[in-house]
């Protein structure tokens, strides 16, 4: 365990996946933080394979995942959104919620898709608001969840999105009709 702490903190890109790899099993508190700091790694191989290794482990990791959406790296935040999501982490839907307001808008947008996934429709405000978000990315994101959880938007919120002159945006809006 020493040897892993010491690995995935020090080690070379490779020695980092060769041991993440090996960790979609563990339950180890310590070794679950390293992994889930390894979502900020500079590497995005690394990164990946940290994303995998929390995606495909079958212990029960949500509270650990939970608690780094406080993280100060908005990487940390926004990856574990989508761990969550993609482990069907429906009892995270609240804490998700809560990072649709984050700083980082790479992070509110993996919020909104997080939400998307988890098919959390009784959040339908919370997409509409989004569509109105000053992040063209987020703005996408909700855009995409409306129209995949079929939520019908407003005549006053197609008005206001269409005073933004998206085209990218306009063309999504288009499938809704």
């Amino acid at each position: 365990m020493e040897n892993i702490s010491k690995v995935l903190e020090s080690g070379n890109s490779q020695e980092k996946i060769k041991i993440l790899e090996t960790l979609d099993k563990t339950d180890n508190p310590t070794i679950l933080e390293k992994i889930i700091s390894k979502l900020d790694d500079e590497d995005i191989q690394v990164r990946g394979e940290a994303f995998g290794s929390l995606v495909l482990n079958k212990n029960k990791i949500s509270n650990f995942l939970i608690k780094s959406l406080n993280s100060t790296s908005k990487n940390i935040r926004g990856f574990a959104l989508l761990v969550l999501a993609n482990r069907n982490e429906i009892e995270a839907i609240p804490e998700i919620v809560k990072r649709v307001k984050d700083e980082s808008s790479m992070v509110r947008s993996c919020a909104i898709g997080a939400l998307r996934h988890l098919k959390a429709k009784e959040d339908k405000e919370i997409f509409l608001q989004s569509l109105l978000d000053s992040n063209l990315e987020v703005r996408k994101s909700a855009l995409q969840a409306i129209i995949d959880l079929k939520i019908s938007i407003p005549e006053d919120k197609r008005n206001e999105i269409n005073k933004l002159k998206d085209l990218e945006m306009e063309k999504l809006i288009s499938k809704l009709k």
